[in-house]
């Protein structure tokens, strides 16, 4: 039978699948709509678990604050190409899912994966973008902040990085500076005493190597490594660094002249510590073609 292309149309608004795809399954079903809409969600779901184990390396961060400044979430769900991360779609399920801690304030992945979303879960939603998108979608973290007595802040720098901080005092207002320059400097804790002791001591052990390498005294290669242990210290602490709008001074200057105490940082990154995986592209055509 002929299929018209208004039903083809209105096929792929619903679904969100390819022309082609909706034509042949509108064929299939004799033009019924609504059978043709199952089917090609039994198509979809058919490939969702072959999706599953491919590596999800790209993505979106979303972050979202209260109206109120007292909670934010960020959050980072990851895909497969870059294309896909800038999707209407995948972006919109970020968005669901950071509105969903945000408003139910889940403890785990897996608490959030049964939350309702629409007339399912998380985690049927997630099943049908990997459907329609072809694919892997994964929801690898989240994070929540909150300020009973002060502000939270957040900052987004695109959609690859963001940023949340929980700061309290008078000169609150600089919290968002506080969080761009978190987003800029990627410090790794907020003071020298919260630095862990085996980050220290893998540095110390790397400086005492380079020192006794100059051949210098030990009083020498003592006061070096003290020097240069110092100065990794500066450069990875929040309240050590230079603030990125005012090199000039740190940012505990910054925020002790604003009368400002940084209670938590939080600060997400698009894929890091992800491998990256290098597909090998001739062989995974013939693969296919072997199973075709």
């Amino acid at each position: 039978m002929a299929i018209s292309a208004g039903l083809v149309k209105e096929l792929r608004e619903r679904t969100a699948a390819g022309m082609m795809a909706c034509k042949k399954a509108l064929i299939e079903t004799e033009g019924d709509l609504e059978r043709a809409v199952e089917l090609l969600r039994e198509i979809g779901a058919a490939s969702v678990e072959r999706r599953a184990e491919r590596i999800a390396t790209e993505g979106v961060v979303g972050q979202l604050v209260d109206k109120d400044g007292r909670r934010g979430v960020v959050v980072e769900v990851n895909c497969e190409t870059d294309f896909v991360a800038k999707g209407e779609s995948f972006r919109e399920f970020v968005l669901n899912v950071a509105n969903c801690v945000l408003d139910n304030e889940p403890a785990t992945l897996e608490s959030l994966a049964q939350l309702s979303l629409g007339t399912g879960t998380i985690e049927s939603a997630r099943q049908d973008l990997i459907a329609q998108i072809g694919e892997n979608v994964s929801i690898r973290r989240f994070e929540r902040l909150s300020a009973d007595d002060g502000l939270v802040a957040g900052y987004l720098h695109g959609t690859r990085i963001g940023v949340l901080v929980s700061v309290e005092g008078e000169g609150t207002e600089i919290a968002r500076d506080v969080a761009m320059h978190v987003a800029a400097s990627k410090p790794l804790c907020i003071s020298q005493e919260q630095m862990p002791a085996e980050t220290l001591a893998r540095e110390k052990s790397i400086f005492l190597a380079q020192a006794r390498d100059s051949g210098k005294t030990d009083e020498i290669v003592q006061r070096m490594v003290d020097g240069r242990l110092d100065k990794f210290l500066k450069e990875n602490t929040l309240l050590g660094q230079a603030y990125v709008k005012d090199p000039d001074i740190s940012v505990g200057q910054l925020v002790d002249t604003a009368k400002v105490t940084v209670n938590e940082i939080v600060r997400f990154e698009v894929g890091e510590g992800l491998e990256k995986r290098k597909d090998d592209f001739v062989a995974e055509v013939m693969a296919q073609a072997s199973q075709g």
